[in-house]
């Protein structure tokens, strides 16, 4: 039982990689035999030149540099106001009353139809990046802690105060760490949704201040899919980074939370 557990184990580590250089070697096979042109899909190795060649002059990193700036700068003012807005709601009936109706007026909008109206009152600078980034992630984390606050058991919170808590304590050592592994959800889901929204914006908003989303039009317009291709490898790398990054912050600021 032992061998066969040693066995699935050592499987689920290696058939991931093993999956990934199979269709790599596909790839570069069915490119090569049917002599399809680099125009219309590069083979992986032509890929991997182009990786090269931006990051030898510097254009790899500036971009990506730019882009992964304008996300934590947004993400983390949507996380403080977002986390704060929750909290208030999910404790404060009144307040919850108050804001209700504009988060669920506001919420199913789609984010990336304010890109126009940005960029007439911000133009296309950083505050206009930043501020489509803060926005995005805003309302998945607002409505997570809000969740997570109104769903802790609330025989936890007449115990501590039958054990000689107040109302405010209550909530700061029962209420916030119950509600936790909720409010995180909320961080990965509006993270996950700022990174689309910023390449988006650097796509749309104009060729100025660089960033990954502008890297893929400049290489799309001189039809260099080669370079596309090689910017889409990297925001691929560097979603799976932070996404995975921010799962073991997760655990270490939560381990009392059930990962899996």
């Amino acid at each position: 039982m032992t061998k066969r557990r040693a066995k699935g184990r050592l499987a689920e580590k290696i058939l991931p990689a093993l999956s990934i250089v199979v269709f790599l070697v596909a790839w570069q096979l069915f490119v090569d035999i049917r002599n399809i042109p680099p125009i219309y899909l590069p083979s992986p190795v032509a890929i991997v030149r182009a990786l090269f060649e931006m990051a030898e002059d510097g254009t790899l990193f500036y971009n990506l540099g730019a882009t992964l700036l304008r996300i934590l700068v947004g993400f983390l003012l949507a996380t403080v106001i977002g986390i704060f807005f929750g909290i208030v709601m999910g404790m404060s009936r009144l307040f919850e009353r108050i804001v209700d109706p504009w988060i669920a007026a506001l919420y199913p909008l789609p984010k990336i139809s304010l890109i126009p109206l940005l960029i007439i009152w911000l133009g296309t600078g950083e505050a206009y990046k930043i501020v489509i980034s803060a926005v995005t992630a805003f309302f998945p984390i607002v409505m997570s802690t809000y969740a997570g606050v109104r769903q802790v058991d609330r025989g936890l919170i007449k115990a501590a105060e039958d054990l000689g808590a107040n109302r405010r304590q209550a909530q700061i050592s029962v209420v916030l760490p119950a509600a936790i592994p909720t409010i995180f959800a909320g961080l990965q889901l509006g993270m996950g949704v700022t990174i689309i929204l910023v390449v988006a914006a650097e796509m749309i908003g104009g060729s100025s201040s660089g960033g990954m989303g502008n890297l893929l039009i400049q290489a799309g317009q001189v039809m260099e899919t080669e370079k596309v291709f090689a910017a889409l490898v990297v925001l691929t790398l560097m979603g799976a980074f932070i996404m995975k990054g921010q799962q073991w912050l997760d655990r270490r600021l939560a381990p009392w939370a059930n990962y899996v």
